[in-house]
């Protein structure tokens, strides 16, 4: 199915896709979409940037739509019928443009209550009847608790980023939300990983295994990455960081480290060297945050300084290039990282500043690049 005609989406829909100029699908959406309108629960496993939101938005606007077509309407406050959940306020906000751009002439109303914003916001949000909701677990919970939302008329979930439901803090919200919904839920379960302790908390979460698509580049990185890595000599990170920076001072770059200290330290060595700068972590201040990402956004400044929580859910098409102050931990990281740049096609670069210690991670990724 080289079309999104030949994948018998509603009329509207197509209609919406070609005025953004999207006609031909993606690997993961041929492979997905028509097993998800059929109802089917799937697990998708995609490279990031392969269009893996847009393989659940399609087929759950279809669906809640043809019930209101055939005169099955929403008309209770705070009654979704499809449910989308987010790691954090960032993906959401980009999850709800997705559904923005489809549905001025299919007119299904998606609401966001998300973590990171006002909960008198959020209230205010679920307060009439709608469709389909993108919420972070714990806003949800929340606004369940309080009686605001009721999930009893749900009919499809979808897990977005799916492998942090293996999170142990994650696993017992993913229960009571289920829970909450009806038997027959359908599930969508979409992640750039597949890590094997997901497997096995999937096959306790969902009562019967949802189908497995894995695309033909799951699990590598994209073949528009480029990818170099450069030696820190002595221990000296800061001087390769000055060379490798001066080499293209215009480029959209993310700076990632893995700790609050190791970014307060170049923080330090970036005003001190005269870059400008914006930083994104976990503990700051959720308006800064926001703030910072909006300038890094807008090109108002080149840098953003960030923590793996930057590696997830941000899709700024102007990330030109990502650099590895510091090597995470884990390939699944690495992954999620080099992700942000050369996206939907597009071409990036992730360069890598290695020290001995890296060597085996170094190993592991030149296998996912084949």
């Amino acid at each position: 199915m080289s079309t999104f005609s030949a994948l018998q989406l509603l009329p509207t829909l197509i209609a919406s896709l070609d005025e953004q100029g999207i006609t031909q699908p993606t690997e993961i959406q041929r492979e997905t979409i028509p097993a998800l309108l059929r109802g089917e629960s799937v697990l998708g496993v995609s490279q990031t940037g392969s269009g893996k939101t847009l393989a659940y938005v399609l087929p759950l606007l279809h669906r809640i739509k043809t019930l209101e077509l055939g005169g099955d309407r929403v008309t209770q406050a705070g009654r979704p019928r499809g449910l989308v959940l987010v790691p954090g306020r960032e993906l959401g906000e980009q999850v709800a443009k997705v559904f923005k751009g489809l549905t001025h002439q299919t007119r299904v109303r998606v609401r966001v209550a998300v973590g990171g914003t006002a909960k008198r916001n959020s209230r205010r949000a679920v307060g009439g009847p709608f469709e389909i909701l993108v919420a972070s677990p714990g806003r949800l919970l929340h606004l369940m608790g309080r009686g605001d939302v009721k999930l009893d008329d749900v009919r499809s979930v979808v897990f977005d980023e799916a492998d942090q439901v293996v999170d142990p803090g994650f696993l017992p919200v993913a229960h009571r939300i289920l829970q909450a919904c009806s038997h027959s839920v359908q599930t969508m379960l979409f992640s750039a990983t597949l890590p094997e302790s997901l497997r096995g908390v999937i096959d306790e979460l969902l009562l019967s295994p949802p189908l497995l698509v894995r695309t033909e580049g799951s699990g590598r990185l994209v073949s528009a990455l480029q990818t170099e890595n450069r030696q820190v000599i002595g221990g000296e990170r800061y001087p390769l960081l000055r060379t490798i920076l001066s080499e293209a001072p215009d480029a959209g770059t993310l700076l990632f480290a893995n700790t609050r200290e190791q970014c307060d330290r170049i923080a330090t060595w970036l005003e001190d060297y005269g870059v400008e700068y914006v930083l994104y972590r976990g503990e700051m201040d959720r308006v800064e945050r926001r703030r910072n990402l909006q300038a890094f956004r807008n090109a108002a400044v080149n840098v953003l300084l960030t923590t793996d929580l930057g590696g997830r859910g941000l899709d700024i098409a102007r990330v030109d290039r990502v650099i590895n102050v510091h090597l995470p931990r884990d390939v699944a990281n690495y992954v999620h990282r080099a992700g942000r740049t050369a996206r939907a096609g597009r071409t990036g670069r992730v360069i890598n500043m290695v020290t001995e210690r890296d060597r085996h991670l170094i190993e592991a990724v030149s296998a996912l690049q084949g």
